[in-house]
């Protein structure tokens, strides 16, 4: 077997476009993880990152034709890793595009989370189910165009002995979703002052959350 040029740096330090040259091999190690992640954008920089990591390999005119690369990975049937051995950006976007308009997410729907923090799990959702019936009762602004969903845990749930919650809130519309929020900050404010939550430590809105 001839001898070979090989990569092991990290996909993000050789697709920065930096030009290593003499190198025939290009070798991904198990980059499943971003396959069922949280982040609903994770395949997508996925298959950006190894497209341009598998650039770097036969660079040199001379050696393209020997060039390989090496996907290390359990699922080598899934439609990513289809795609990207047919550099078919095409087809993974289409699919992206039809899973995101299916789930209702961007660029089909446009969502936010409002986060809470206290020192017990149940005043924290409380304060997120109650955040949502005032909103309905009030009728804000764009109330009717906005879905939110019961409060939930958070993934990691107690940090620093303090529970932290979360509910999602959804619309199609961004200018609708955006004016709920506007109008439902004071509520929270107004809301964050009421006694039963007086063991809340902070709320947050998150807007086009990276994780959900």
């Amino acid at each position: 077997m001839p001898a070979r040029s090989m990569c092991w740096l990290a996909p993000q330090m050789i697709a920065k476009g930096h030009d290593f040259r003499h190198i025939t091999l290009v070798a991904a190690v198990n980059p499943d993880g971003a396959l069922f992640s949280s982040d609903f954008r994770a395949p997508e920089r996925l298959f950006g990152l190894l497209m341009q990591a598998g650039g770097r390999a036969g660079r040199d005119a001379k050696r393209s034709a020997a060039s390989e690369m090496w996907v290390q990975t359990f699922h080598p049937r899934h439609p990513l890793f289809e795609a990207l051995s047919r550099h078919d950006y095409a087809a993974f976007a289409a699919r992206q595009l039809a899973e995101r308009k299916a789930a209702s997410l961007s660029p089909f729907g446009f969502s936010a989370l409002l986060r809470a923090e206290a020192k017990t799990q149940e005043v924290a959702q409380g304060f997120l189910n109650a955040a949502a019936q005032a909103a309905q009762a009030r009728q804000l602004a764009g109330h009717d165009r906005v879905t939110s969903y019961p409060a939930v845990p958070m993934t990691i749930q107690r940090v620093a002995n303090i529970e932290r919650a979360q509910m999602l809130v959804e619309s199609h519309s961004r200018k609708a979703l955006q004016g709920f929020l506007a109008a439902w900050q004071p509520v929270l404010m107004e809301m964050r002052r009421q006694a039963e939550f007086k063991s809340l430590v902070r709320w947050a809105i998150d807007v086009d959350p990276i994780a959900i």
